[in-house]
């Protein structure tokens, strides 16, 4: 559905020094510098996959969205969406797909949002009996029943990206390109937009490509991960693999009913925090079952719980490492 063949995509940049004279200089003399946002990067994604598009702030995430979805020409490589060239913006392709931005919208301030899903039916001719099928499984996948006919400028942040979400969807796209879909939602509105994607994904078999900071959603959503950081790729492959590959150990968190010796807990492993009445111990994996009992041996541990560290921590220490890498 998607393939990427060494994109690029650079920018020339004017750069001056604070001040009068520098100010002056520039407009006779300017100074540029080529900022490469993304730098030769390449995937293939195929039909109905579900894939998270990570990298810290700068790493030329949006900026690849933006060129598959066609609103950026690249520098150079090849692009095709579908088979289609995105930045020709054919009319075909242009009905394939749907890029949702977390930071922007599209609902019109003071109409209520269902005067914004009858403009985008009109504006992609959707027949009116399918725009009425397609609005109703909207309406009932993301419980706006109540919320559609209000002016947006009423609505909470969580009601307008779900309306957002809604209105970007009736035209039923193939491809959606969600950057932070769920950015500054709290964590029940979080929970609700993702369900969302995954059962959209599941009944029309939409290709999903996901940015996000919360990893939560790319831990509910995204089997797959593609990380890319300084515009370069940095991995491609299933999540679990990934945290294998970057943090091998596993996290056993201890419940106690009495507080440990600290002694003792930092005996079994590398003590990631501790208080009166838990514990979290980062452990090799090889070696969880051995540190279980004898934790359970020598502390009056009430409760136990063994998973993979947080992917948070994954991916700052997926960064990191970049950062030390001359």
């Amino acid at each position: 559905m998607i393939s990427v063949r060494g994109l690029q995509k650079h920018y020339r940049v004017a750069k001056r020094e604070a001040g009068l004279r520098a100010a002056v200089s520039s407009l006779f003399h300017r100074r540029y510098e080529t900022v490469r946002a993304v730098d030769g990067i390449d995937f293939e994604i195929a039909a109905g996959e579900r894939v998270g598009f990570l990298g810290p702030n700068g790493a030329g995430k949006t900026t690849t969205l933006k060129v598959l979805a066609g609103l950026l020409h690249p520098t150079a490589g090849e692009v095709r969406v579908d088979g289609h060239e995105p930045r020709r913006r054919a009319e075909a392709f242009l009905r394939e797909i749907t890029l949702v931005l977390g930071q922007k919208q599209q609902l019109i301030w003071d109409l209520p949002p269902s005067e914004t899903f009858d403009l985008n039916r009109a504006i992609y001719g959707v027949p009116r009996a399918a725009y009425k099928k397609t609005l109703d499984e909207l309406v009932e996948l993301l419980r706006i029943s109540d919320v559609i006919r209000r002016p947006t400028r009423q609505l909470s942040l969580g009601e307008r990206m779900k309306c957002e979400l809604a209105a970007s969807l009736i035209h039923s796209p193939k491809v959606l390109f969600l950057d932070e879909p769920t950015i500054g939602l709290d964590v029940s509105m979080q929970s609700i937009v993702r369900d969302f994607i995954l059962k959209y994904n599941e009944r029309h078999g939409a290709t999903i490509i996901l940015t996000s900071h919360n990893m939560a959603d790319v831990a509910a959503l995204c089997p797959r991960v593609i990380v890319i950081d300084h515009g370069k790729l940095v991995f491609d492959g299933e999540l679990d693999d990934l945290v294998r590959r970057t943090s091998p150990n596993k996290r056993v968190v201890l419940t106690f009913g009495t507080k440990p010796d600290p002694a003792a807990l930092a005996a079994l492993g590398t003590v990631v925090r501790s208080d009166e009445a838990s514990a979290e111990l980062s452990v090799p994996a090889s070696e969880v079952s051995h540190i279980v009992a004898r934790a359970l041996a020598t502390l009056t541990v009430e409760d136990l719980n063994v998973a993979d560290p947080p992917l948070e921590d994954v991916m700052a220490e997926v960064f990191g490492s970049r950062e030390a890498t001359p």
